[in-house]
Parts: structure tokens; C-alpha cells; sequence
């Protein structure tokens, strides 16, 4: 698991020896299984994760139905706005798969950066590379149809498909899993 995030951080910084001891030393890795709730509406939290290997997903329950909004795997960060605000959280978060996270908590953080000033300027490149993404498919979900978003996935995370219930992709659309359904039947029609 080292090696793996090691090779990440690499693509934006070099790291010493020192420096791997450092991260290694905090003990960060935690094996979670499948199923997993590791954020509750309502909980405070000063969690961060970041997924080496598996699938998270954020939701809310509204009306008591779920409500996907993201999916984290492999190489994706998530740092809860309750864990800046410092205000309960108003939704959860839940392992899709057994995962192997990366675990940090705001303090661990300061710290780290404090000793190791690059590391800070890795977080803050990370920050600006995830906000870009997520104004990117923001918009590109208020401006396209239901069946564009679908075949944005398909394009740029089809492994989703295969990895997520359908009425859970179905929420992140913002369609029902029926209109899911027809949908998917209408594009292989017009593939054939």
C-alpha cells in the first residue's frame, strides 16, 4: 500500500527518505469493509479519506430515500465540509466495497505540515485540482440531459457500472432506476 501511495504523491512531489518514514509512521491505512458507514448526517468528524483501494460513496436520506451525490475510488480524496465548518455532518459516507483507506484527521494534518512544508503544497495543489473537477462536472450536470450524464459516465468512469447497484447510479443521474433502465435500453438500440 506504500508503494501505491507513494507512486501518487510522486506525481506531484519528490519525497526523501524522511519523508516516507514520516507518513509511514502515522499509521493512516485502514482496511474497511463493505457496508461500512463511516460518516453519519449529524455526526461531527475530523476525518479525511483518501481511497488506495475500493469505493465510497456520499448520500443523504431525504424524505427517507437515499441520495447519491459522489463516488470515491481508487486515487480519489474526500474531505467532508463538516470537517472544515466543524459543524455536524448533513450526509453520510459508506464503503461500496471492502476498501483500503487512507485515514487522516485535521490535526495529523497541521502537523505533518508544519515538519514537512511540501506536503502542504501538495495539499493545497490537490485542493485546487479537486474543486476544478468538481465545478466541471457540476456543470456538466445542470446543463445536460439524463441520457448525456449516463453517457459521460459510461466515458469517464465506466468502471462505476459494474462496481454500483443500479438504483444507486440511478440517484447519482438524478433519474429513477426505471428511467435508468430505458435509458440503458435505448443506447444499446442504437448501437445494433
Amino acid at each position: 500500500m506504500n508503494n501505491l501511495l507513494f507512486d501518487f504523491i510522486s506525481k506531484y512531489i519528490s519525497l526523501t527518505e524522511e519523508e516516507k518514514n514520516a507518513i509511514i509512521s502515522l499509521d493512516l491505512f485502514r482496511t474497511v469493509k463493505k457496508g461500512t458507514i463511516l460518516l453519519r448526517e449529524g455526526q461531527k468528524s475530523k476525518e479525511s479519506y483518501f481511497v488506495l483501494q475500493g469505493c465510497i460513496r456520499t448520500y443523504y436520506i431525504i424524505d427517507s430515500e437515499e441520495k447519491t451525490t459522489a463516488f470515491y475510488t481508487e486515487m480519489e480524496a474526500l474531505t467532508p465540509p463538516c470537517v472544515t465548518t466543524q459543524t455536524p455532518s448533513e450526509y453520510f459516507v459508506s464503503c461500496m466495497e471492502d476498501s483500503i483507506l487512507l485515514v487522516s484527521n485535521s490535526d495529523m494534518e497541521a502537523e505533518v505540515n508544519s515538519k514537512f512544508p511540501k506536503f502542504d503544497i501538495m495539499c493545497r495543489m490537490l485542493s485546487e485540482e479537486l474543486l476544478a473537477k468538481e465545478r466541471i462536472d457540476f456543470d456538466e450536470f445542470k446543463t445536460s440531459s439524463p441520457e448525456q450524464r449516463y453517457l459521460n459516465l459510461l466515458q469517464k468512469r465506466p468502471d462505476l457500472i459494474q462496481r454500483v447497484p443500479q438504483h444507486q447510479l440511478a440517484s447519482y443521474l438524478g433519474i429513477q432506476p426505471a428511467s435508468l433502465s430505458r435509458l440503458r435500453a435505448r443506447i444499446m438500440e442504437k448501437k445494433s
